[in-house]
């Protein structure tokens, strides 16, 4: 059989790990350990008694509607996705054509260099400053730079840059500049108002993390208008079905449920960032629901090895050129406390 030649020469996007079988303290794909809000689960109770004979809304209206008042836009600057990895795909597939490149801040999400393989696009990675700002390469003009991606709060990191300090970014770009905002409901701010004022940014986001959905597959993007439009034409006739609209459209509904819940897991950040501290690690201040961290030991993969082998998993990461260290996701109070014991 013959593929594409690049997607022979590519490796794929590598997921978190998903155990089976044995019991783990699961801390390494950044799941809430809480579940969703109850609405949640009678909504989508609701959907099946109605049976599933029929094609969803193609465009998820309902959930758009609601979603519209909760961030003070209109239905039209909003595109439903089968999680935001659909969004970061459909967003890739517009603007993103064979030979292009594609730009990216290191380290960052791995699966922006997946997208831009598939499309048989190059990648410019821009390595983060230390204190992880972006400096001018990060803006600065190259040939047939088509779409940038900045992952906000970033990952594995937790860091954030300020809207601000986005707007300039976006604004010295020669091209679109997507906002990844998974994480963005565990920080202090986010970067919707600039969507307001620059056509060329589009902001993603996720019901993965904050809304403990993970499991149903939900994502959105905000753009203006006539960029939704555009991307309309790329997305899946049915990219989100009927369970997964009907589960999201009562999440974002229960506005109530996502304040305790990120409150709570704000909490356990503190503590944890304390504990690894106490312990002798070097985590960063995050804002996002996990913790990055390093050891002066730099025994990261031993030690992620060890808390394996004693039931708790993290995720142990390594970037080329950069170096390594363990991504660390909040969990309960007494996952982490079970964690943190084990540490010592």
């Amino acid at each position: 059989m013959h593929f594409r030649t690049n997607i022979e020469l590519m490796s794929g996007y590598v997921p978190g790990e998903q155990p089976r079988g044995q019991k783990f303290i699961k801390l390494n794909t950044n799941e809430n350990p809480y579940p969703p809000s109850p609405k949640v689960t009678a909504a989508i109770a609701a959907t099946l008694e109605k049976g599933l004979q029929r094609y969803p809304d193609p465009l998820g209206t309902a959930f758009r509607v609601r979603a519209a008042e909760v961030l003070g836009v209109e239905p039209d600057w909003i595109l439903c996705g089968n999680g935001s990895d659909d969004i970061l795909t459909i967003v890739t597939r517009a603007f993103v054509d064979s030979g292009d490149v594609v730009r990216y801040p290191a380290p960052s999400y791995i699966l922006y260099k997946t997208l831009a393989d598939i499309q048989g696009a190059s990648c410019d990675v821009v390595r983060y400053e230390e204190d992880w700002s972006l400096g001018y390469e990060f803006t600065a003009p190259l040939p047939r730079l088509n779409l940038a991606y900045l992952a906000n709060p970033n990952s594995p990191s937790g860091t954030l840059l300020a809207p601000g300090e986005v707007a300039a970014i976006a604004d010295n770009l020669p091209c679109p500049l997507l906002v990844d905002e998974a994480y963005v409901d565990f920080a202090s701010t986010n970067c919707i108002d600039l969507v307001r004022t620059n056509p060329r940014i589009m902001v993603s986001r996720t019901l993965s993390k904050s809304y403990a959905l993970a499991g149903l597959r939900f994502g959105y993007l905000v753009a203006q208008p006539q960029v939704i439009a555009q991307l309309r034409k790329v997305k899946d006739s049915y990219n989100c079905d009927a369970l997964a609209l009907a589960g999201a459209t009562a999440a974002i509904d229960d506005q109530a449920w996502l304040r305790e819940n990120v409150a709570r897991v704000r909490a356990t950040r503190i503590k944890l960032f304390h504990g690894l501290e106490d312990r002798g690690f070097k985590p960063l201040a995050s804002q996002a629901n996990f913790v990055w961290t390093t050891h002066p030991s730099n025994a990261h993969e031993e030690i992620y090895l060890r808390l394996k082998d004693q039931g708790v998993l993290v995720r142990y990461m390594r970037y080329a050129g950069w170096g390594d260290g363990l991504r660390i996701s909040v969990g309960t109070d007494a996952e982490n406390e079970a964690l943190l014991a084990m540490l010592g």
